[in-house]
């Protein structure tokens, strides 16, 4: 990539598409020549949905309604902003790892848009996890650390994207390509710099969340050869389920 060709606000527009349905200028066909390289922004497209998703959750406090409302209502928020991406994904990777016999039943399953019983009881365990630690942040006042989470479970996807091979021919993460070492890393810092208002207490939480992660990267190398959309959101969802129950863990 030529010097010239770097176009950070550009970059971060796609970025923005790429995981939010926030109502955007119309980006122009050239900027998605290249999408991989847009990767390093994703901590920022998690900023950008996690900042209106607290806005709501301190309305909601405000308006006296309890820790436990007021979390559900900025887990809904997030949902909205990104058409629930990621709980899709997670949906997905949990009935197509755990549900086919081999390869390419696991990535025929993950293709299907119906869910089983193993997507929902993935969606219940990891939502019902996010929504109770996320309670507790919001009681303590918390927000630096939500917004922290928000950075940080996305950070780590242009990792996943260029540790692993797409297993599928086609998708969205074949589309978009791999990010490559330097655009990883870059993604990894953002996300840190954007996390250290919350503090020395996020560390121990990243470091799980990291172990988490990798866990998931072998099992998905494993069972279906690399990774694909659905796994990068799973990655998410696992992610930010880690870091929010270490963060609330700390606050005991």
């Amino acid at each position: 990539m030529r010097k010239n060709d770097f176009n950070p606000v550009r970059e971060v527009g796609v970025a923005l598409v790429l995981l939010t349905r926030l109502p955007l200028p119309r980006l122009p066909a050239a900027a998605f020549a290249r999408q991989a390289r847009a990767a390093w922004a994703f901590p920022l497209a998690g900023l950008a949905v996690a900042l209106p998703a607290c806005a709501v959750g301190l309305l909601a406090l405000a308006l006296g309604l309890p820790a436990p409302l007021a979390a559900g209502l900025v887990l809904a928020m997030q949902m909205l902003l990104t058409g629930a991406m990621h709980e899709d994904g997670l949906a997905d990777t949990a009935d197509g790892l755990w549900g086919g016999f081999d390869r390419d039943r696991r990535l025929e399953i993950m293709g299907d848009s119906r869910i089983g019983t193993y997507g929902v009881l993935a969606l219940v365990v990891v939502t019902g996890l996010r929504w109770t630690a996320l309670a507790a942040l919001l009681q303590a006042g918390a927000w630096p650390a939500v917004l922290a989470v928000a950075a940080l479970s996305r950070a780590a996807l242009p990792m996943l994207m260029t540790a692993l091979p797409p297993a599928r021919d086609g998708g969205l993460s074949r589309g978009v390509g791999v990010p490559g070492r330097a655009v990883s890393l870059v993604a990894l810092l953002l996300g840190a710099a954007l996390a250290a208002p919350a503090g020395p207490a996020i560390a121990l939480p990243a470091l799980a969340a990291a172990l988490v992660l990798v866990a998931l990267a072998l099992v998905a190398r494993a069972k279906i050869g690399g990774q694909t959309g659905d796994i990068l959101g799973a990655a998410q969802q696992l992610g930010e389920a880690t870091l929010l129950c270490g963060l609330a863990a700390t606050l005991g």
